[in-house]
This record gives C-alpha cells, structure tokens and sequence, in this order.
C-alpha cells in the first residue's frame, strides 16, 4: 500500500527492473468539456473557404456564357490572387490574353480586387459576372451586351 507523499518531498524510487509509468493520455480538458472540434460540419457554407465561393462564382458565370457561346470551350479561365504590379495604373479586376499558336485563349479574373470592390455575396457574384463578360467581350471582339445581353443589367 502506497502512502501518500506529501507535497514538496520526493515520491517513492522506482526499482531499477519496473519499466517507467506512460504518461497519461487527457481525454478531457481540466474543465470535463473535452476536445473541442470544428466550428461547423463541412457540409455547412461557413467551412467553404473564400476562395472556394469566388471559384464558384467564376465556374457559374462560365457556365452561363458556354450555354449561348459553344467556343468558349476552348477558353482557359484563371483565378488569380492580385494582378501584377504596374505603377501609376488603376487595379484591374480581370484580363484576357488570345490563342497563340499551341497556347488557348485565356480569361483571367482577380480574385482580391473584386472582393475589396464588393460588399455582399450577390455583389460579388454581380461583379463577377461583370468582369468575365467584358474579358470574353474582348477576346471575342464584340460588345458586353452582345456577349451577354443581361451585363450592365442589375438583377
């Protein structure tokens, strides 16, 4: 039987042929609340990441102008952070760069630019649209209203 040690002393030596004690797994906070897990199960809006919903928005406006425009199948469309830096010029939201000889067509939309500009998740996806519109515009030669007649529309 083990007595007590009191506070400060040493505890009792082990024997040399005792293997040392494990230490003890905690399952449960000092407080008996346990392992604190995700804040929202994955299937929740909230665990999708920012850049997961604009991806979305782009895949969506995509989608929309493949449906009237079969040739955009052939258009690559990029997502990227920030554009690159040019000193004195105002930010652009999106970019378009034509086919080259064994290079397709390819529509490039801004991701931080365009959320710094809009406020709420219908804006965005306003925005978006907006800017993907005018890219295929140009590389298609036409007007915004001809490749999409809702652009400039708030809906």
């Amino acid at each position: 039987m083990d007595t007590p040690v009191p506070p400060g002393q040493p505890g009792p030596s082990r024997s040399s042929g005792e293997p040392p004690a494990e230490p003890r797994v905690r399952r449960r906070d000092r407080h008996g609340r346990g392992m604190r897990g995700p804040v929202a199960p994955p299937q929740v809006p909230l665990s999708v990441s920012r850049a997961d919903t604009f991806r979305d928005l782009v895949l969506d406006s995509v989608e929309r102008l493949e449906r009237r425009w079969p040739q955009l199948q052939d258009v690559e469309f990029m997502i990227l952070e920030v554009p690159p830096v040019v000193s004195g010029e105002t930010v652009p939201l999106g970019g378009s760069v034509p086919a080259e000889k064994r290079e397709p067509a390819k529509v490039v939309v801004y991701r931080r630019p365009v959320e710094i500009r809009s406020k709420s998740r219908d804006e965005r996806a306003l925005l978006v649209h907006e800017v993907v519109v005018e890219q295929v515009a140009e590389l298609l030669g036409l007007s915004p209203e001809s490749v999409d007649p809702r652009y400039g529309v708030d809906s």
